[in-house]
């Protein structure tokens, strides 16, 4: 194989052409310029007759305020398990994402995933949220080898060009890496077997998450100053958990906090542990009562979440920020409910204060085995 073969970058065509979901082109007007081969096979039309057409001739949506949002182009919009009708193809529920096209106003790119097809299958897991992320195992395994051999395109490319084209080759690597890590993320939420827990220390987990928040905000000169408060209850027992896991909720759950309290007056961040007596849930399994008296919770002095999209903000791909990715709060509910935990979020208006609560069970009320496995519905 020639050098000249092997430093050849796919295009953006083929890279489309290769995603197992659809993916349209939108110009302004919500008129269809481009679709790859998934989503000539979602609609049952080719390119050639869907290029021009409006999207709402093609697809309907029955709750016309969703075709409304689509059409704000500025704003990105994530829907989950919505009801619509194709031309030629029927009722489809599916999944889309839509998001603006960088520095091309009024142009859109939209995603479907076709929960239908899914449902044709059959899904013995008996879970929502595992058919909705058992998209991202297929895409993960199907993207990781061709991201590996562009990556090492780009940096063979970058040891025959001058120096001021540098930049292009390192942006090229850089996404790539940000793609994979995208993708891990995504592996991690949709994994199905729960990590062993054990009795840990709450307090350890959390005193390790603030010194990493601390270090990163140290090295970031553009992040805003904020004020951390601690209020640790020093009497708690050890809780049943992964203490990795916990040090990961709890990064989560802070570095949103600070994001979202950072444009306030005096941003306030706190970190609360205590004994929360009488809260309680079932199992899945034998509909025992687990007691989860131990709770710990992370407040801000932020504006909140939207009202419209609070009962949506521990879906996959549901995201208020700009540049987010809608999958941090996802794995951290993923991450409570494999250590048997609950997690709940909640606007105190009055007070000013968002919190994030998370609830996990004694380690010494949970010895059996098999309770140590079964997991709990938030």
């Amino acid at each position: 194989m020639s050098i000249a073969t092997r430093t050849a970058l796919p295009d953006a065509h083929r890279l489309l052409a290769s995603l197992p979901h659809a993916v349209i082109l939108l110009e302004p007007g919500l008129l269809i310029a481009s679709v790859n081969p998934a989503g000539e096979q979602f609609f049952g039309q080719s390119l050639r007759r869907l290029a021009g057409c409006r999207l709402g001739d093609v697809m309907t949506f029955p709750d016309q305020r969703l075709l409304e949002r689509l059409q704000d182009y500025e704003t990105p919009v994530s829907a989950r398990e919505v009801d619509v009708s194709l031309k030629r193809k029927g009722a489809r529920r599916i999944d889309i994402n839509i998001a603006p096209v960088a520095d091309t106003p009024g142009w859109q790119v939209l995603t479907i995933h076709d929960n239908s097809a899914a449902e044709a299958l059959g899904d013995d897991s008996g879970g929502a949220d595992t058919a909705v992320l058992r998209g991202p195992e297929i895409m993960a395994h199907e993207i990781k080898n061709p991201l590996a051999g562009i990556r090492g395109a780009a940096q063979l490319l970058a040891r025959k060009i001058d120096e001021r084209d540098r930049p292009l080759t390192d942006l090229i690597t850089s996404e790539v890496d940000r793609i994979a890590s995208l993708i891990e993320r995504m592996q991690k939420l949709s994994g199905r077997i729960a990590p062993p827990v054990e009795p840990c220390n709450l307090h350890e987990s959390a005193r390790r998450a603030i010194d990493v928040i601390k270090a990163a905000s140290a090295d970031h000169a553009a992040l805003p100053s904020y004020r951390l408060r601690e209020e640790f209850d020093p009497s708690l027992p050890p809780v049943l958990g992964s203490p990795d896991g916990l040090v990961q909720v709890i990064i989560n759950l802070l570095s949103n906090a600070i994001e979202a309290s950072h444009e306030a007056d005096e941003p306030r961040v706190i970190i609360r542990t205590r004994f929360a007596s009488g809260l309680q849930l079932h199992s899945t399994d034998s509909g025992a009562p687990v007691r989860l008296p131990i709770e710990l919770r992370v407040s801000d002095n932020g504006p909140g979440v939207d009202h419209s999209m609070r009962e949506h903000i521990f879906e996959p791909f549901v995201t208020t920020k700009k540049s987010g990715q809608g999958l941090g709060l996802p794995l951290v509910r993923k991450l409570v409910r494999d250590m048997n935990g609950r997690i709940t979020h909640e606007r105190d208006e009055e007070a000013g204060l968002t919190h994030f609560r998370i609830h996990l069970p004694l380690a010494k009320e949970t010895r059996s085995r098999g309770l140590l496995r079964r997991r709990l519905f938030s």
